[in-house]
């Protein structure tokens, strides 16, 4: 019991077992493709593929099921299941757009670490097995909480399409010399 100027008043404990989230009413009213890279890759319309850069051979993606707030994908354009089969200038533009993540989520969000790290085949973890791609997760001291121990349940600050703006706005400012 909370005690309030003098009169009792019951911890809300019903209204903190649910946690709302409206927004993620858009995940489940669409069913995903498991062909999602392959779209963002040919697709014209970046911000509803939540592309954030393109180059000749990969792209840099925000990944719509994140880990953390912030979670970035590079991409290479073909669609290959394992590092081995990509060519020196994939690989090459693949981890500049790691790189170039990065620094888009120090400056943006100020990411103070990074889980950087690929699944390679189903039983790694890859949830797209086919199409390799490398995850850049932003960390920031004392992020952990009690909340993936306790219901599995991850706790997301902030939206997609909010954080793409704030993303693209960084990159535009990035281009043109300003801050």
């Amino acid at each position: 019991m909370i005690f309030l100027r003098s009169r009792s008043v019951e911890f809300p404990k019903a209204e903190l077992e649910t946690l709302w989230a409206p927004w993620r009413v858009e995940y489940f009213e669409q069913p995903g493709s498991r062909e999602f890279l392959s779209e963002a890759a040919r697709a014209s319309d970046d911000a509803t593929h939540l592309v954030l850069t393109r180059r000749k051979n990969a792209f840099l993606i925000m990944n719509r099921y994140p880990y953390a707030v912030g979670h970035l994908m590079a991409v290479p354009y073909r669609k290959v299941p394992d590092l081995s089969e990509l060519g020196e200038n994939e690989i090459a533009e693949l981890f500049s757009l790691v790189v170039d993540g990065q620094n888009l989520l120090r400056r943006v969000m100020k990411a103070q670490g990074f889980n950087i790290g690929i699944n390679i085949g189903e039983c790694a973890g890859a949830g797209v097995p086919d199409h390799i791609h490398v995850h850049i997760v932003p960390r920031w001291n004392g992020d952990t909480n009690f909340m993936p121990m306790l219901s599995n349940t991850r706790v997301i600050s902030e939206s997609l399409q909010g954080l793409y703006d704030k993303l693209m706005a960084a990159q535009a400012n990035e281009s043109t010399g300003t801050r």
